[in-house]
């Protein structure tokens, strides 16, 4: 590979500011997904709107499902629209608004208020975030050549997870108080006069997540190159539509491409689920607080970062497929431990660990153990994402990136609702939170097992 001068190279269009700016769009998005999805909002709202974290997990499981619904929907309609629009950024823009406004709404959701409340606010800014990103993927073909694609969405997978645990710490460290001492995890008194009764350093996390996504989605916007304009947006629409019927039979006479689409269906069904349920499932078992599950969420942060610039430089040799399948059995031996670990036992109690609990954080040997299990889940969950991007980033042409990722966005959101709807329902008929969360193992076993038999780049004939 040789050196980027600062001006694109054969296949490229950005040079190193406007490749920077691309890669900027994960920092500034991730936070999102890690502060509110994740790892201290959708905890918040489990143990503390909720009546109950049974109750929690399932109306959570059910917003992102619905959430899901419209995304899939949409997302190629969108996509396909954008390819004979042109520019991205203006749809980047529009969905922008609507995120960050919701996202600030969601300081006013206090123990106590409707359930529906930030259900709503909580779908409004999932919708608005990932048809933010179907456009930002779609710009890839064009910055960078193609065998640069892998190591390029790797590195920027990364650098949004290090985004995320930016944010994370900035919560845990300085702003969220514990309600028993006042005080953050080093100690502290909260910023701005966080009040830890009133549970502020949690719902902060909406308006931090809004304004670190206004400022750091600044720099694609300025100097990352967009597609030309090609069509008034009246004349896009019809021609998008008219692309994605297309598309849609296109996709039909290239079995590859096919299978590699409902193969990414399957597992990312299973990693959004995980994703999502995952810090409030370990609220429910463990009692787990914004400290805990915070320091939870950096651990897993740092890990995924390293495990993205690995996968970058495995991708780069061995193929995105080499990399997606090595995730994919990570992360079903991560899941089996993580439902098979309870108080006092991991492996569905094959192996005893005992009650003691040596206070502080972590204090009980099965939440080591749970965070081991989690240590691989961190390893694994960001190359599986971007490198299945790079996986199709490199099956497709440029000039018809977007309504193919459109058709990625849906076969990421076409069933995505199902998963979090079934740990949701079995969650709920049987009253127990781990049987709901085994559910993803057959997502992700079934997505391997599909991928294993399909070539790579997908478009290729078998």
């Amino acid at each position: 590979m040789t050196k980027d001068s600062g001006s694109p190279g054969r296949g490229e269009t950005a040079g190193k500011l406007g490749l920077a700016g691309w890669m900027m769009f994960d920092w500034a998005a991730q936070p999102f997904f890690t502060v509110v999805t994740t790892f201290v909002f959708g905890p918040y709202f489990v143990s503390r709107i909720a009546e109950d974290p049974v109750q929690g997990q399932a109306l959570w499981g059910y917003a992102a499902a619905a959430a899901g619904i419209v995304i899939a929907v949409l997302s190629p309609v969108l996509g396909s629209i954008a390819d004979a629009a042109g520019p991205r950024k203006p749809w980047i823009a529009g969905f922008a608004v609507v995120q960050i406004t919701a996202l600030t709404l969601l300081w006013w959701t206090v123990p106590g208020t409707s359930v529906l409340w930030p259900l709503v606010l909580f779908s409004l800014a999932t919708m608005a975030a990932e048809f933010s990103i179907v456009f930002n993927d779609s710009m890839l073909p064009r910055l960078v050549s193609r065998e640069r694609i892998g190591r390029v969405s790797n590195v920027a997978w990364g650098l949004g997870y290090l985004g995320g645990m930016v944010v994370l710490i900035l919560v845990v460290a300085f702003m969220a108080g514990s309600p028993d001492t006042g005080l953050t995890l080093l100690g502290l008194k909260p910023l701005f006069g966080l009040d830890p009764l009133r549970f502020e350093g949690d719902r902060i996390t909406g308006p931090l997540s809004a304004l670190w996504y206004l400022v750091f989605v600044l720099p694609m916007m300025v100097f990352t190159p967009d597609a030309r304009r090609m069509r008034p947006l009246g004349g896009a629409v019809r021609s998008g539509l008219s692309d994605l019927r297309s598309t849609l039979g296109e996709v039909r006479g290239k079995p590859g491409l096919f299978r590699f689409l409902l193969a990414r269906m399957i597992y990312q069904d299973g990693v959004a689920a995980l994703l999502l349920l995952g810090g409030a499932f370990a609220a429910g078992m463990f009692g787990w607080r914004v400290m805990e599950i915070g320091l939870y969420g950096i651990i897993l942060n740092v890990v995924a970062i390293f495990g993205n610039l690995a996968a970058g430089r495995i991708d780069m040799r061995a193929g995105s497929k080499t990399v997606v399948m090595i995730a994919l059995c990570i992360l079903i031996a991560a899941t089996v431990g993580i439902v098979s670990t309870g108080p006092g036992y991991t492996l569905f109690g094959v192996i005893d660990l005992g009650m003691d609990d040596s206070g502080g954080l972590f204090g009980t040997a099965a939440e080591k153990a749970y965070i081991g299990f989690g240590l691989l889940v961190g390893l694994a969950f960001g190359p599986v994402q971007a490198s299945s991007r790079s996986y199709l980033a490199r099956s497709v042409a440029a000039d018809d990136a977007g309504r193919y990722f459109g058709l990625y966005a849906l076969c990421g959101r076409a069933t995505s609702f199902l998963a979090p709807f079934l740990v949701a329902t079995l969650t709920t008929m049987s009253g127990s939170a781990r049987l709901g969360m085994a559910v993803i193992i057959i997502f992700f076993a079934t997505g391997a097992a599909l991928l294993a038999t399909t070539p790579y780049p997908a478009a290729e004939q078998e």
